[in-house]
């Protein structure tokens, strides 16, 4: 029997964590639910990542409401996915900030993406009537700009290719907290769907030469203190571990069903209780499979494609 299509039969609701991580930095988590971050500022609230709903978003809003009146000001959007970016509406935010890249992956493929992602996650998606329409940054940057919330200073920045082509952190110096976005998982699958495997260790690695005191992961519990580089490592063997699987595979003249195998070989033992682990893994293996056979831009994922590849691997 064929399992589940991608987090079809994922219904139950997870608990959430609100928790002060840094002074005024704070992270939303639900256990391996997409999370978001927040940072208050001297005269404003700045959020890092939007949830998949305007539902969703208003769980964000309330947490924030029990802390601070201060506006919220300032949205981020660490890339362009839509469980990240499509509850934006309810924060009534007077920026969006994104990069150049994201602005354009939008662009390309934000609506394929929705559609795509309305089948994968239905739970996240409840009440998507509520969306009003893709998400657009108000503002995008190449590689930094800095956002002031009053004299805090928020630091943005393209570090690199990894999750996506566009992906981007968020930096607060006063108090060395670090929003990766899923650049950083921490024992929550990676989805390297839209990924750069040849670069993302690269973009791990510039992320811990700020030696953060605290990170947000995309996914996952906030981490603290020695956490940090834990969650860095973690994610980094797990994309080392699949894109070297895969490429060896195909290397050899293997099919895609066979170098799936393979990683579902190499890597359940250690990964599989991770969370989404069963829902990445045949979207992570296809586009591995495809960047080992030297395409570079990663393929547009639609609603068709992702049931078409899963019945291919998974039937």
């Amino acid at each position: 029997m064929s399992k589940p299509f991608a987090s079809a039969a994922d219904l139950e609701e997870k608990p959430i964590t609100f928790a002060e991580i840094g002074l005024g930095c704070y992270a939303f988590t639900a256990e391996g639910d997409p999370n978001s971050g927040v940072v208050v500022g001297d005269d404003c609230v700045l959020v890092v990542d939007a949830q998949a709903t305007p539902r969703l978003a208003q769980q964000v809003i309330e947490r924030v409401r029990a802390v601070t009146d201060k506006p919220i000001r300032y949205l981020v959007l660490t890339h362009y996915h839509a469980v990240r970016v499509l509850g934006a509406s309810a924060y009534d935010a007077g920026e969006i900030l994104a990069s150049d890249l994201t602005r354009r992956l939008i662009v390309e493929r934000g609506q394929a993406d929705w559609q795509s992602e309305l089948t994968r996650f239905p739970r996240l998606f409840q009440g998507h009537e509520g969306i009003p329409g893709l998400t657009w940054p108000t503002l995008t940057f190449t590689s930094s700009m800095s956002v002031w919330l009053g004299g805090r200073e928020v630091r943005l920045m393209h570090l690199g290719r990894a999750h996506t082509m566009g992906d981007v952190v968020a930096w607060v110096p006063d108090a060395q907290v670090m929003f990766s976005g899923d650049i950083v998982e921490y024992r929550s699958a990676c989805y390297c769907g839209d990924a750069h495997f040849s670069d993302w260790p690269a973009t791990l690695a510039r992320i811990d030469a700020f030696r953060p005191s605290a990170l947000v992961p995309g996914r996952g519990a906030a981490l603290t203190g020695d956490r940090v580089g834990e969650g860095i490592a973690l994610t980094r063997d797990f994309l080392t571990m699949l894109y070297d699987t895969v490429r060896g595979r195909a290397e050899e003249g293997a099919s895609l069903k066979e170098a799936y195998a393979a990683a579902r070989g190499a890597m359940d033992g250690r990964f599989g209780d991770y969370a989404i682990y069963e829902h990445c893994m045949p979207f992570n293996v296809a586009r591995a499979y495809d960047e080992a056979e030297g395409i570079d831009q990663p393929r547009t994922w639609t609603a068709e494609r992702d049931k078409e590849l899963w019945a291919a691997l998974e039937g």
